[in-house]
């Protein structure tokens, strides 16, 4: 298991408020995802979670308040960090290789050598023999795979995932869980993931921000002690159940 120094602070939500015409939305966000954390974000539908995301990735701007990403303020600046939405949006006229690679393309890197350069990586991400394939010839999970080596090739650091796994049936995102905690210590990504189901973010987070409230804010802040990944039957113990209390208590 790779360890992670716990003071590297990858990205800082700092005083984040927003509000759209008189509604206000944010009020006062401050949170922190450190190097090779997965930090959960969880709340009602309509907390403002997404709207908070959409910050984060510079595609919208607060009306107070900054992003930094190590230390370097990137506030309304896109395309630093990589965001995942709910559904795959893998485009069906696209092999997987070209689906992965789009974010290169759009960087201007030719076709041949991001081919390259994403090669290596479906073998780790358990895509290896998809690369000819479409979207409509995978799994929902394959395709999940597909989206999140996607976001990789687009920002290698920090990835923002919103529901990624809420469309799955239990026993795959089960599986998915194992598998995406496996991939991202292999290639040290931080992540913050938003999740509406609480047992979800107890079974895979180190640190749980609540987001509550009209407007949404911090309404508390859930440190996982157990050591990921967490045991077969961690879901039915004392401690999840206390986790799951406290979380409730402040929703």
């Amino acid at each position: 298991m790779i360890i992670f120094p716990n003071d590297m602070k990858k990205l800082e939500v700092k005083n984040v408020s927003k509000s759209f015409d008189g509604n206000h939305v944010l009020k006062d966000i401050s949170i922190e995802l450190k190097q090779g954390e997965l930090v959960c974000l969880l709340g009602v539908s309509g907390g403002g979670k997404t709207t908070l995301f959409n910050i984060i990735s510079g595609l919208l701007t607060p009306d107070s308040g900054q992003v930094l990403l190590d230390g370097k303020d990137i506030t309304n600046q896109p395309g630093h960090i990589s965001y995942m939405l709910q559904k795959d949006l893998l485009l069906p006229y696209r092999t997987i290789e070209d689906n992965v690679t789009l974010p290169l393309l759009l960087k201007g890197v030719k076709k041949k050598e991001a081919r390259r350069q994403v090669s290596s990586m479906f073998s780790q991400f358990g895509l290896e023999g998809t690369q000819k394939k479409y979207p409509s010839q995978l799994s929902g999970g394959m395709r999940q795979r597909a989206a999140l080596l996607r976001t990789y090739t687009f920002s290698k650091d920090v990835a923002l995932l919103d529901e990624p796994f809420s469309a799955l049936d239990t026993i795959t995102k089960s599986s998915m869980h194992r598998w995406y905690l496996d991939v991202m210590e292999k290639i040290r990504m931080s992540t913050l993931f938003i999740t509406h189901d609480i047992d979800e973010a107890i079974l895979i987070s180190d640190r749980i921000y609540l987001l509550s409230g009209s407007p949404g804010g911090i309404a508390g802040e859930i440190i996982i002690k157990e050591p990921k990944p967490r045991h077969e039957n961690f879901n039915l113990t004392e401690e999840f159940l206390e986790y799951k209390r406290r979380i409730l208590s402040l929703l």
